[in-house]
């Protein structure tokens, strides 16, 4: 009997389509019995080493295509059911606790509850997931005690752990948020790459 199909999927809650594809893919998964492996990643650690563009595009945006990405954004975001608004305030965010914390739950089962709270925070009601008054309110709307929460992500383990991660995705060709691979080496970047991933996970039960 062959293994269900293997997802991994490596995240940053600090990226508009990345909320998109955390939503969209976790359905795709049940209808097609595959297993989603949760990889929570610094993807401006990626920017910084890997993809410097990022940072260029921002500084000079080319108008016509950047109104077409915020309508853009919209239509998916109406598409998935999904309440998803740039914040006003604070962009980019720094993510890295919020990430850490991902990781930290991963084991106890409690990182999508976790994960889809932070994505709600900061893509819905523009709430500054840095901050720890709004990382502790997470925890406790999640029942986690915020106590062990900020101790754990101060866990030198940890800190490494998102790091090693964030390298491995690298390594394997990453070059932003979220990137998928399917059985270990083919590989899927952005939301509107999951038909692709269906396909492929399609193909290969075939």
């Amino acid at each position: 009997m062959r293994p269900p199909p293997r997802i991994e999927f490596f995240f940053d809650c600090s990226s508009p389509w990345t909320y998109l594809a955390f939503h969209n893919i976790q359905p795709l998964a049940r209808e097609l019995g595959a297993e989603i492996v949760w990889r929570p990643i610094l993807v401006g650690g990626i920017f910084n080493a890997a993809n410097p563009s990022v940072y260029a595009s921002r500084e000079a945006p080319v108008p016509a295509k950047a109104r077409y990405a915020g309508k853009d954004l919209q239509d998916w975001a109406r598409l998935a059911g999904l309440k998803i608004k740039m914040p006003p305030s604070i962009f980019p965010v720094n993510s890295v606790k919020a990430m850490r914390g991902c990781l930290w739950l991963a084991p106890q089962g409690k990182l999508v509850p976790f994960a889809t709270a932070v994505f709600e925070a900061y893509w819905g009601d523009d709430r500054d997931i840095a901050q720890d008054d709004v990382l502790a309110d997470l925890c406790r709307a999640n029942a986690i005690e915020p106590a062990e929460f900020f101790a754990a992500i101060a866990d030198p383990a940890i800190k490494a752990a998102l790091k090693a991660n964030t390298d491995e995705a690298m390594a394997r060709g990453a070059f932003g948020s979220p990137t998928m691979y399917l059985d270990g080496d083919d590989m899927y970047f952005g939301n509107d790459r999951l038909p692709l991933l269906r396909a492929a996970i399609l193909r290969r039960g075939a």
